[in-house]
């Protein structure tokens, strides 16, 4: 089996389980782990930009927040 044929299996599985895919993803679970993950990214980021970008960074997070988990 090629990389070509694990990417189309892949596909397959993605398809055939898209609902249940996009509920996972917007399910409070989620949301908790996203956050934590997003979290822990903003402010990691944080401690080597310069302070003017951190605003920047935050922005970012919030814009990634809103598209996972369920708020």
């Amino acid at each position: 089996m090629g990389v070509d044929d694990i990417v189309n299996k892949g596909k397959q599985l993605f398809e055939q389980n898209r609902d249940k895919i996009e509920d996972a993803l917007k399910s409070e679970k989620a949301e908790e782990v996203s956050d934590r993950i997003l979290d822990g990214a903003a402010d990691a980021i944080k401690k080597v930009v310069p302070e003017g970008q951190r605003a920047k960074v935050d922005q970012v997070r919030e814009n990634v927040d809103k598209h996972v988990g369920n708020q």
